[in-house]
């Protein structure tokens, strides 16, 4: 059997994975047998977890973008100056042939 690439980023699965997770741990809590201060105060200390896990991975994925752009800013500016000087090369060229 064939492998097939689905094209789905790190970041997709790690986020269908997270979202899994917080919804099958807020349906166990709710179906739990205990009392509804308890659940409650669990949800609570669950959903800041959670919300400090993302704001995590928030903070990752920034860090994360800035640094492709920035390489990508100095990529950009490496192929200008060699393009740059190309031109002119063939600029050059041109100009002694006539």
């Amino acid at each position: 059997m064939a492998a097939e690439n689905n094209d789905f980023s790190a970041g997709a699965v790690a986020f269908a994975f997270l979202a899994g997770a917080v919804i099958g741990a807020g349906a166990a809590l709710l179906l739990a047998p205990q009392a509804g201060e308890e659940t409650r105060n669990q949800l609570r200390r669950y959903a800041k977890e959670v919300e400090k896990e993302v704001l995590s991975k928030a903070k990752e994925a920034q860090e994360t973008l800035d640094t492709v752009l920035e390489q990508g800013k100095q990529f950009v500016n490496e192929k200008k100056t060699v393009l740059t000087a190309a031109f002119e090369a063939g600029r050059e060229a041109m100009k002694k042939e006539r």
